[in-house]
């Protein structure tokens, strides 16, 4: 257990490795690790709880720390050297549970760097159980205090009141701490530039673009010289023997291997579940996720996340959110699906139904860009600028169109701003494949499900029908081709193939500036929506079908008047 931002992920993954289960704790969002690790002749188990101040709660994070620590035989308690008299508070409350404590003083190495001198002994002594420095970046003191866990105590503290707890930290502070001048060091003058409008937007503006090229550099690497190749090279025969063996066509053929175009599997249209079904998540999302969460976690650990979720807090609260939503908008930029998993980290339902919301409608993920660029920019970069101004006034319109109508709560940021460190790339990893872990095991066994489900309705002539149902709108009120209404069809299911649809229809540059708004408005694709309804429920699901439908609707109409 510790404040938020000591250190405790890094500590964790020391004694763990990298064999660890994330999960949410029933009934929340609020997500824990564990794993184990061995403690002398046996195997005990560890839990990472969320990151909290007090065992009073005053968030949804801090109440299921308070409710797990009823759970554990003993807590090793991270604190965070450099700001010792903070993290003691959280310390006396847990000296007065009949539990036992060790503590461990981590960021030990920065402590000289900041003029901070710490008596181990004295506070050892004043704590009444085994204090350890320790530098969890580095394994520095983690053996000597896993040795020492055995000496773990408690010291059955009476209980206090708020105010004698924080009296006997300035105590305890007196005794055992010396702070000595230091001169600002270039790293700490960047800290406070980097949180700053007038310097900070600006590095805000360079850190994003570097991230967004390096995340898609990465994601489409991955993609083109990777997975593409190994389902169109191993997956593809594999597939095309079974479909032989099928007969090439029926009810199981359609279902398993879906249809065949010339005679060959298309893993963006065939619509089967061993095709389409594995693709999408596998060859087409998960090089995404695994860039976005490696760039993602070294922004974390870098301590560069806090500092932008500050800077934006203002603009974000005006649409019902606080600065924090800024990271899944981020990452939806390349791929919807880890955006939408990512609202998690927002406390209120309210919040995270916004988010996932307007991520869904307004945010195109880079294998949309890449078409947009490519097939909008052939008639010149500013009808990509209108594109891409459009789906922004969206967001930003919708967002404080959704804030006063959705009932709820935002609630205010409050959250520690850690120096500029180092990250830790074992920790790092072993983020990025929780995480990546964690979408493979909750939505893939979804979205083939959805994909065996849509290859129903797909048989029974429903999306043939919905074409035609939609045909007026298409034509007469977004100003397209009756034949676009196949794009839109086809946007569920896969959006940059949608948009490379628009491509044969000789459109003039305004139709393709308000058909990529509008495809990239309307529902999102098959992988998205699964999330979507997972995170969202039925009833949130529902609520935000409408919304894009109304967006979408009502944008385009505007688009094509104006245009």
């Amino acid at each position: 257990m510790g404040n938020p931002n000591v250190g405790k992920s890094v500590f964790f993954s020391r004694i763990t490795g990298v064999k660890v289960i994330a999960s949410n704790y029933p009934g929340t969002t609020v997500g824990f690790t564990k794993g184990s690790m061995r403690l002398g002749e046996e195997e005990v188990e560890v839990i990472d709880v969320p990151g909290t101040y007090t065992l009073e709660p005053t968030s949804k994070a801090e109440e299921v720390a308070s409710q797990m620590l009823q759970d554990g035989d003993l807590v090793i308690d991270i604190v965070d050297a450099t700001n010792l008299e903070r993290n003691l508070y959280l310390t006396q409350e847990l000296l007065e549970r009949q539990i036992p404590v060790i503590v461990a003083l981590n960021i030990w190495d920065d402590t000289k760097h900041k003029g901070i001198s710490i008596d181990v002994a004295k506070l050892e002594e004043r704590l009444g159980v085994p204090v350890l420095p320790t530098v969890a970046v580095t394994g520095q003191g983690i053996k000597e205090l896993v040795d020492r866990i055995p000496e773990a105590t408690s010291p059955a503290l009476p209980q206090r009141t708020r105010d004698e707890r924080w009296a006997a930290v300035g105590e305890i502070i007196e005794h055992v701490q010396t702070i000595t001048h230091h001169h600002h060091t270039w790293l700490e003058r960047l800290q406070d530039a980097s949180i700053k409008p007038m310097t900070g937007l600006p590095i805000a503006a360079v850190v994003l673009a570097a991230s967004f090229f390096v995340i898609r550099f990465i994601g489409e690497g991955l993609i083109g010289y990777v997975m593409e190749p190994l389902f169109e090279n191993l997956w593809a025969p594999l597939m095309m023997k079974l479909s032989v063996a099928l007969g090439s066509s029926g009810f199981w053929h359609d279902m398993l291997i879906g249809n065949l175009f010339n005679g060959e599997i298309d893993f963006f249209q065939s619509m089967g579940v061993l095709t389409t079904g594995l693709f999408i998540p596998l060859g087409a999302v998960l090089p995404y996720i695994l860039s976005f969460y490696l760039i993602l976690g070294l922004l974390e650990d870098v301590g560069y996340l806090p500092r932008l979720a500050v800077l934006l807090d203002n603009l974000m609260h005006r649409m019902g959110l606080h600065g924090y939503a800024i990271i899944p908008t981020m990452l939806g930029l390349g791929c919807c699906v880890p955006a939408i998993m990512a609202t998690r980290i927002l406390e209120s339902k309210r919040e995270r139904f916004i988010a996932a919301t307007l991520i869904s409608i307004a945010i195109p993920c880079a294998a949309s860009q890449a078409m947009i660029i490519g097939l909008v920019g052939a008639e010149g970069m500013q009808y990509v600028a209108m594109v891409y101004g459009t789906l922004f006034v969206v967001w930003l319109v919708l967002g404080l169109i959704l804030n006063r109508a959705v009932r709820g709560f935002s609630p205010e940021l409050l959250i520690e701003i850690p120096p500029y460190r180092r990250p830790s790339w074992r920790a790092v990893l072993t983020k990025l494949w929780m995480r990546t872990y964690g979408f493979l095991r909750e939505a893939l066994p979804i979205i083939l499900l959805a994909i065996f489900a849509i290859g129903i309705l797909y048989n029974l002539g429903v999306f043939d029908a919905i074409a035609n149902f939609t045909a007026p709108v298409v034509s007469g009120l977004f100003g397209l081709p009756k034949e676009g209404v196949v794009a839109i069809v086809v946007g569920f299911l896969r959006k940059d193939v949608a948009i490379g649809l628009l491509s044969p229809l000789s459109l003039s540059a305004a139709q393709l500036v308000v058909g990529s708004v509008v495809l990239t408005m309307f529902l999102p694709c098959i992988a998205a929506f699964v999330v979507l309804a997972r995170e969202l429920g039925i009833k949130g699901l529902l609520m935000a079908i409408g919304i894009m439908l109304a967006a979408t609707i009502v944008v385009g109409g505007l688009l094509n008047l104006v245009l």
